[in-house]
Parts: structure tokens; C-alpha cells; sequence
């Protein structure tokens, strides 16, 4: 079957694409709502399968600055002798690209028989809000488990799950937001039998991780679109979910519940657009409210697992013990 007989024709960028960006295969909406962080992998492609000759993969991430949504890694690869595909479907960085474009490229991606579908493999890490902010404010042996850490070990996970596969892995190039040399010397030592190069700007210099970096892209949109559906906000109102936007701190400040703040599946708390909204600080009123939990009580007084455990005082204790009277309601 031919592109064109897939539907997958090189698309406009002014295309319209009006199916659901929610259904691609990558957003898992159980989880998306419920604030998991979750793998995806597509089949291996058939020109791999058939041909398991060396090949070559691009990492990168969509999501890192935001404080609303998913941070989401991705992976893509393909034979090295297919490498041309990339550029005759004009992948490039997705930042770049319009969303009609990249939407486009993508349900080609996912299109059986396409060019793309049988040449190209792709896998995504989507990294939960819940799970970015539990990390960095969690302690390990070397300090928190921050965004570095957490990019890092999502990018080893992916890459790993690909050759896990079988795939022939000759070539990795990573897109990198820190020191290159570094971030290289660590994917080398795990990667051994295959060359690293990570690079700023990988993006845009090497087709395959423009490929991950639309992948990353549609699947973060999607997975907001899946949120919004389900919070129930209208088109626009959440802003780009950056913190420097107006609309996102706008819908923040209207969103939050005082006691709990907002969905673990929508905002990162360990972001200081949202812990001020809560605590207070940098010129923000605090819109939280300050809550005393039963454990903190003063030295002598009862708290709340006290309460509970054997030989506490209990429900008779505090309230006085029942007389056996049967009430009708």
C-alpha cells in the first residue's frame, strides 16, 4: 500500500487535522487522569524486522519547563539506510513546526502500510506531575531526585526497552539541556556497544531526534487535551501552562481547592508558581489555607494514630461510651 493510498500524504502546514489528538497510542488516559507516569512502545517496523541491519536513535523531551502536565520523553530510530525518510518528511525541531504539521506527521507515523509506519519506531516515557514533584521533594543519598535525574533515567529506560527488543542500536544522539560532555560520558558507559553523541540543539541538527522531539510533543499535547476534557476547562483558559503565562497563573490561582491544591495529575507542586500559591512567597498571598494536622499537637496530647492504635483512648474515649439506646431515623 502506497502513502497516498494510507491517507498519509505530506501534509500542509496549514492543514487541518480534526481528529482527536486523545486517541493516538501513546496517551493512556486511565493514567494521564489518575497522574501515573507510564511507558508506551510502538511495534518494531518492518523494514527493521526484515532488514536487522544497524540503526539509529534520537532522544528528546517535550515538558520540562511547564507547570501544569506531563513531562515526556521520547525515542525514535529507524535503519541507517532509511535515514533519508526523515528528511523528506521534513522532521525538524517541533518547536518550529505547526501543530496541524506535526499532528500530521504523526498520524502518519501511526498509519499502517505508511512509509513512516514500516520505517519508523518511536516510544514514549510520560513522567506524571505527581511523579516529577514526589521526586524532587523526596531525598536520595546524593540530594533530591531532581529534573536532571529524572530526564536521565527516563532516557536510559527508553533506550534500553529498544534494544531489550532486539533492535540493533549502532548510533544514539540525544538532545540535552545541560553540559553535553558529561550527560555523553554516563550514556556512553551504560550504552557501550553503540556511539553517543549528545548535543544542544540536537533537534534541529539531527533529523531522527527531530523525530522524538515531535513524537514527545503530540503525545505532551495530547495528554493536556485528555486533562482538559476531563477538568472540564474551557479552550485557552489554562494558558501554555508555563509559568511565566498569565492565563496559566490566572487559572492556577482560580482552580485551587485551599486545602489540597489542584489534581496530582494536572499541576507540579514542587514548581514555585504553585507552592506560593499555597505557601505564600516572591510577592504572592498565599491563597492556601495553613492546615494542623493531629500529629502535631503538643507533647502529652493525643494524635491521631494514637487515637487509632490499641490502647488509646478511642471513639468511647473521646465522646463518651453509647447506652445502648436504638435511635429511628
Amino acid at each position: 500500500m502506497s502513502d497516498a493510498d494510507a491517507g498519509s500524504r505530506e501534509p500542509s502546514p496549514e492543514e487541518e487535522v480534526p481528529e482527536s489528538l486523545a486517541d493516538f497510542p501513546s496517551v493512556d488516559r486511565p493514567k494521564t487522569t489518575s497522574g501515573e507516569s507510564y511507558a508506551y512502545h510502538s511495534p518494531i517496523p518492518e523494514a527493521i524486522l526484515n532488514n536487522p541491519g544497524p540503526v539509529i536513535l534520537g532522544v528528546d523531551e517535550a515538558g520540562r519547563g511547564p507547570v501544569l502536565g506531563p513531562m515526556v520523553y521520547a525515542v525514535a530510530y529507524c535503519l541507517q539506510s532509511d535515514s533519508a525518510i526523515l528528511k523528506e518528511h521534513k522532521f525538524d525541531d517541533s518547536k518550529k513546526l505547526k501543530t496541524a504539521f506535526r499532528s500530521a506527521l504523526i498520524r502518519k507515523l501511526t498509519t499502517p502500510g505508511s512509509t513512516l509506519h514500516t520505517k519508523l519506531g518511536w516510544s514514549t516515557f510520560s513522567i506524571s506531575p505527581a511523579a516529577i514533584s514526589a521526586g524532587m521533594m523526596r531525598s536520595t543519598s546524593s540530594g533530591v531526585y531532581n529534573l536532571n535525574a529524572q530526564a536521565l533515567d527516563a532516557t536510559v529506560a527508553l533506550i534500553a526497552g529498544v534494544i531489550a527488543a532486539g533492535v540493533p542500536v549502532a548510533e544514539i544522539y540525544v538532545d540535552t539541556v545541560g553540559p553535553p560532555a558529561s550527560y555523553q560520558a554516563k550514556l556512553q558507559k551504560l550504552f557501550p556497544t553503540a556511539a553517543v553523541t549528545v548535543s544542544k540543539k540536537a533537534d534541529s541538527l539531527y533529523p531522527i531526534v527531530s523525530a522524538a522531539s515531535v513524537c514527545a510533543k503530540v503525545t505532551r499535547d495530547a495528554a493536556l487535551d485528555v486533562l482538559v476534557e476531563t477538568c472540564g476547562v474551557a479552550e485557552g483558559k489554562m494558558g501554555t501552562g508555563y509559568p511565566g503565562d498569565e492565563r496559566t497563573k490566572q487559572w492556577l490561582r482560580g482552580s485551587m481547592e485551599p486545602v489540597f491544591g489542584w489534581s496530582p495529575a494536572m499541576a507540579r507542586f514542587s514548581w514555585s508558581t504553585a507552592k506560593d500559591l499555597l505557601e505564600g512567597g516572591k510577592g504572592t498571598k498565599a491563597v492556601g489555607v495553613s492546615v494542623e494536622w493531629a500529629e502535631d499537637l503538643g507533647e502529652g496530647e493525643q494524635g491521631i494514630m494514637g487515637f487509632m492504635e490499641e490502647g488509646g483512648r478511642g471513639v468511647a474515649g473521646w465522646y463518651g461510651r453509647g447506652v445502648g439506646a436504638q435511635v429511628d431515623f
